[in-house]
């Protein structure tokens, strides 16, 4: 019992049941306690108990939704003590199932990786719910009247407590309603059904269910779980039911269109600010809102048309949905419920340590994402101006509307603290800005000016390269004594500073080369300013660009870097950099297209290795390969976390880089593979050359697909109707010019298939004809569909590019005119697909 108590306090709660139930904010009956205030309100929902008035026997309960059922065979339920006149939890201790059934292949072989099932079926003996909705009403005419023993109550009344906290601000959002200010006719509105279900299971111990309407994909699944002394949230399953019904009925219902932030750097820790935020109300009836915000920036007020308005900050607590979704949150109440049209003018006042001294003039700023209020990823406009000691450098994304040279601050010396502004070009997801006592260098890309900004040493925690050792050990007369180490002088640190010129340069060259295939530079210019750490992030106009990338080949090589990985490292500057097109000018739409962002970033940085070092690009390549071919320490495949489109999803206990490998590397491929697909197809010439030409229709699409997501957000699917576009008749699929048998067979799936060929007919050396022959797919599922590039090779050596051919299934038999001389047919001799060996 004990135990799992102790797992009840660590779990974040999350289950729910399907359907769209209609929740309507009545005024709650007469004579009800209901908080008065905000403070009250929230303290009420995260610690509610259990009434020992509710005790109930329950027998063949059940709740069935869409994709979900719930049943309640036998046991003891109690409910929780009432908030407003209504109920919002209960424990269940008795034998209850689950049953859940996935949509699609995906999510079923998510489901079956975590738990040995492809549909959830698991008894369980104790679930804790909490609901905004009628469930009490909808369990009512299985109850009869029960009791528990005074000790019994008590265990889990302070379990319910205790796991009352992580809905709690979730149900805030609801509860809200019911603080003085709405009016009766306000209360009718609809609230987006919300249930969570906290299961003990009997086989796979304690796991969470959550339904939200809210939410895009209502219907979640996970747990919790602790690998190596490292935690971990396993997403089981995560979808939108296929119904009508479940529509989400909450998505960017507020719009944050202009920010105007006023901060003040204090190294090495303090940052205060005052943001000021116009948010546009698209769809009205909310009473609390939720921004995101660093837990380590304390707010002291939040001010709405000259009014101070009550606020909760930083209540998401870990493994909880809202935690999911960002773990720094302020929830702010309006006096009323807000109107659609509504235009609102917020300021809020904040201040905390979000920044650390790494050391050598290096600051970590550690709120890059959340150092101001915001409402996720939309594109706004930003004004902000920043003071900071005259000693340290400050660069941001924009454009910087003073001079260099600064302005002193209202009452200090020049020597003393500066000044600077900074507007946004064209409206950004976000902002960010980055502190050092840098040195700079710059280049151009055109009209483009790149800037390189970097210390002259490195973070204390940087790895220091090992002592060099010398080659050969003299012989000594027999009896002497060596008192010379044979160690020589340790390498000199790594000096970012002095190959500032080489990182401006490198990345002025990816801008040029970036712009000449992708479209114009979105921005006026271009920062890349050193950070501690091992990460790199490109943002609108500025790049967090790590230590190690700064480093020169032979300072990489001093570290003992395996040689791919070098080479890799020195990628990162040059990926960062096509992040300003592909994530920063156009942004994902949801967590299963960021890989869109990632994949084609990467490729685009070892598309300029191709062109400057071909075999490089091949080691890279093969790597990548062999890596996602790759088992963990549990026998695993790695290609097995799952598709691209699982997202961060892809990060859990049984493949904790599986994000990295499958975003980025497998990723990679697909660009790949659509790429060499598209103009081998279009112009039937092989493969096999590097130079990357903006004429080729993979590069066509992309810059059509800038044309028109500028600005703006792109998912999977809209992404491959613009390829559509430029897809040759060769690679249309049963005559339709589509690529949905490339989502589906590679971008959805995650195979890697051993391609070989058998039944082969040559023609007459002397003489042109017809080739012939079957390609399999083998370790492969049977609608795997791949497009085949098929060259003959000739006696002199010569590989001639035959044809494209969608092999369709384990089986495909191919016929191609081929020209006199043929000797040889060769699948794919290029390696443009993603196959494993034979």
């Amino acid at each position: 019992m004990t135990k799992v108590l102790v797992r009840l306090r660590q779990i974040a709660l999350v289950c729910c049941l399907s359907t769209a139930v209609i929740v309507v904010a009545q005024p709650p009956p007469a004579g009800s306690h209901c908080p008065q205030n905000t403070s009250e309100m929230y303290a009420r929902l995260r610690t509610v108990g259990l009434d020992p008035g509710r005790v109930y026997h329950v027998r063949d309960a059940s709740l069935d939704r869409p994709g979900l059922g719930v049943s309640l065979e036998d046991g003891t339920l109690t409910f929780t003590e009432d908030i407003c006149g209504r109920i919002t939890g209960a424990f269940f201790v008795g034998d209850g199932e689950i049953l859940l059934r996935p949509p699609n292949r995906t999510e079923r072989a998510s489901l079956d990786l975590f738990t040995g099932m492809a549909i959830l079926e698991e008894r369980f003996s104790s679930a804790y719910l909490r609901f905004n909705n009628d469930t009490a009403e909808l369990l009512q005419p299985r109850l009869t009247a029960a009791q528990w023993t005074n000790d019994q109550f008590k265990d889990w009344d302070d379990a319910s407590r205790r796991m009352a906290e992580y809905d709690a601000l979730r149900l805030f959002l609801d509860f809200s309603h019911f603080l003085p200010g709405s009016s009766p006719a306000q209360l009718q509105a609809r609230f987006p059904s919300f249930l969570h279900l906290h299961l003990v299971g009997n086989n796979l111990g304690v796991f969470d269910v959550t339904w939200d309407e809210a939410s895009a994909e209502p219907l979640w699944a996970g747990q919790l779980r602790t690998k190596d002394d490292v935690g971990f949230l396993d997403v089981w399953t995560s979808f939108a039911p296929n119904t009508a019904a479940t529509a989400p009925l909450v998505r960017d219902d507020l719009v944050v269109s202009a920010y105007r932030i006023r901060a003040s750097v204090q190294p090495p820790t303090e940052l205060q600010a005052v943001t000021e935020a116009d948010v546009q109300v698209h769809r009205g009836g909310q009473r609390a809102v939720l921004f995101e915000l660093s837990r380590y920036l304390k707010v002291d007020e939040v001010n709405y048309d000259g009014h101070a308005l009550d606020f909760i900050q930083n209540p998401a607590l870990e493994g909880s949905q809202l935690a999911r979704r960002g773990n720094d949150v302020i929830a702010v109440v309006f006096p009323a419920e807000l109107a659609a049209g509504q235009v609102l003018k917020l300021r809020f006042h904040y201040a905390g340590d979000v920044l650390s001294d790494a050391g050598s003039g290096l600051l970590y700023v550690g709120a890059r994402g959340t150092w101001y209020p915001s409402l996720g990823m939309v594109p706004a406009s930003f004004d902000m101006e920043f003071r900071y000691p005259a000693v340290w450098t400050l660069v941001a994304t924009g454009k910087r509307i003073d001079q260099p040279g600064d302005k002193p601050a209202p009452g200090q010396p020049d020597s003393a603290v500066r000044t600077a502004h900074w507007l946004s070009e064209r409206p950004m997801a976000f902002a960010g800005f980055n502190l050092g006592k840098y040195l700079r260098a710059e280049a151009k890309a055109g009209n483009v000016l790149v800037e390189a900004y970097g210390t002259k040493g490195v973070e204390k925690t940087f790895p220091q390269a090992p002592p060099e050792v010398e080659d050969e050990v003299p012989e000594l007369p027999p009896g002497s004594k060596r008192n010379v180490p044979l160690i020589t002088a340790s390498p000199s640190p790594p000096s970012p500073a002095r190959d500032l010129q080489a990182v401006a340069d490198r990345a002025a060259k990816a801008v040029a080369a970036f712009s000449q295939w992708y479209g114009p530079y979105p921005y006026g210019s271009l920062a890349l300013t050193q950070m501690p750490g091992a990460l790199s992030q490109g943002w609108p106009s500025l790049i967090f660009l790590s230590s190690f990338a700064f480093l020169s080949p032979e300072e990489r090589a001093q570290l003992k870097t395996d040689p791919v990985n070098g080479i890799l490292e020195g990628q990162v500057l040059v990926h960062e950099t096509a992040h300003q097109w592909w994530g920063d000018l156009i942004q994902w739409k949801t967590y299963r297209d960021q890989w869109i962002s990632e994949g084609l970033a990467n490729y685009s940085s070892l598309l300029l290795l191709e062109q400057q070092n071909p075999s490089q690009f091949r080691e890279v390549m093969e790597k990548y390969r062999n890596d996602l071919l790759s088992k963990n320490k549990d026998g695993e495949w790695l290609r097995d976390a799952g598709p691209v489109t699982l997202g961060q999803r892809l990060i859990s206990s049984h493949f904790p880089d599986g994000y990295d490998a499958i975003s980025y590397e497998r990723g990679t491929w697909l660009f790949h593979m659509l790429r060499s697909m598209l103009r081998d197809a279009e112009a039937g010439s092989p493969s096999a050359r590097t130079k990357a030409s903006a004429e080729e229709p993979f590069f066509r699409a992309l810059r059509k697909v800038r044309e028109r997501y500028a600005g703006k957000a792109i998912d999977t699917h809209e992404m491959m109707q613009v390829f559509e576009e430029e897809l040759p008749r060769p690679l249309w699929y049963e005559n339709h010019r589509s690529l949905n048998w490339f989502v589906e067979s590679w971008i959805d799936g995650t195979a890697i298939p051993r391609i070989e060929m058998r039944n082969l007919h040559l023609p007459d050396r002397s003489s042109a004809g017809k080739v012939s022959g079957t390609i399999l797919q083998k370790n492969a599922p049977d609608n795997l569909i791949t497009a085949v590039p098929v060259y003959g090779e000739t006696t002199s050596n010569t590989k001639i590019f035959l044809g494209e051919i969608l092999a369709d299934g384990p089986e495909t038999p191919f016929h191609l005119p081929a020209p006199a001389g043929i000797r040889k047919i060769l699948l794919d001799p290029n390696q443009t697909i993603l196959t494993a060996p034979k």
